[in-house]
């Protein structure tokens, strides 16, 4: 019998794959950050052969990962998903793991400003850090691109939204757009092969595209004469990064640090990009692209976590060993909204 693209998709359970593929990446990148390579390879060994911590503990990566896929399913629960609808249940979840005796994982300054700003009556475009694009704005976007249901420009309004209440800066908003798209469209079934490409246009296409309604007067912060040229510069530091990546993916050489090419992750458009770099250099190999993800100089846990994210999507949960996966925090309720996803 012949097995159709749908049904491989239905089947593959993509939402399971790639919320446990990024707690995976983040739990093996959490004792790497902050170290050089040959620093790694002193304490872990060959980079081949790392091996899931004992415990598989996660960072506020996963942490954020889940307080969004909460506020989304809440938001839909209510009606159809718009910027208003989104933002109460987001902003609540962020505020409540601002105070989470849980939140000691060396969290991002912008994500602590923003959500003690958060924790007010003022309006979430006050709380925004309007010049910041570290990545905290896209390693924690994936369940954007793996709700089903949602109409372009829905999964488009949800994923800069997001990340404008904590950073506000237009790249961050961009990043944070375009790694919810790759993770849609592997979730959906698009050849890894392709993905850049398609990201590309992607990004050319909106360019010059603000989304009034889910960021409102985001853009009157910043210091750009219109809305439109505000979004663009985001836009364009994105484009500059994908084509640093389509370089870099012509003549890939997986023994060096690949953030030499695409850059160290602690921005988003960097992280997007080393992270979309590790995993297109091993789209069939998960646990290799992990690894290669999480041996880097730069922000080893959000690396992976993206790089598992994206394995996740492609190759659905079968992508992890249960000797890895059922040992990672929080797996409970990684499984609950995987779960509710793919079905």
């Amino acid at each position: 019998m012949t097995t159709t693209r749908s049904t491989r998709t239905i089947t593959k359970q993509a939402a399971t794959g790639a919320l446990t593929g990024l707690a995976l990446g983040d739990a093996l990148g959490f004792p790497t950050e902050f170290n050089d390579v040959p620093s790694i390879l002193a304490k872990c060994g060959p980079w081949r052969q790392m091996e899931l911590p004992t415990p598989a503990i996660v960072t506020d990566d996963t942490q954020m990962t889940l307080a969004l896929a909460r506020g989304i399913r809440t938001a839909m629960s209510r009606g159809l998903l718009d910027g208003s609808r989104l933002v109460r249940p987001v902003r609540e979840e962020f505020v409540d793991w601002y105070h989470s005796p849980e939140n000691d994982r060396a969290p991002g300054r912008t994500c602590l400003v923003a959500c003690q700003k958060l924790d007010s009556d003022r309006p979430w475009q006050e709380a925004s850090q309007i010049d910041s694009k570290g990545c905290g704005a896209n390693m924690r976007v994936a369940s954007v691109g793996l709700v089903p249901g949602l109409s372009e420009e829905q999964r488009s309004g949800a994923a800069q939204l997001q990340a404008a209440l904590t950073h506000g800066h237009p790249t961050a908003l961009a990043a944070s757009d375009l790694t919810a798209r790759a993770v849609h469209l592997l979730a959906q079934g698009a050849e890894p092969t392709g993905l850049v490409g398609q990201l590309r246009s992607y990004a050319y296409e909106n360019r010059s595209r603000y989304l009034h309604r889910w960021l409102g007067n985001l853009w009157t912060y910043a210091h750009d004469p219109t809305p439109e040229a505000f979004i663009a510069r985001g836009w364009d530091e994105c484009l500059q990064v994908l084509e640093r990546l389509a370089t870099a993916l012509r003549s890939p050489e997986p023994e060096l640090d690949p953030c030499l090419a695409t850059g160290d992750g602690w921005i988003a458009e960097e992280a997007l990009a080393t992270g979309l770099l590790c995993f297109l250099m091993f789209p069939e190999e998960p646990l290799t692209a992990l690894r290669r993800a999480a041996c880097t100089k730069g922000d080893s846990d959000s690396i992976a976590c993206l790089a598992g994210a994206f394995a996740g999507a492609h190759l659905g949960s079968r992508a992890w060993p249960s000797a890895w996966a059922d040992r990672i925090e929080y797996r409970g309720e990684l499984v609950t909204l995987g779960a509710l996803w793919d079905a």
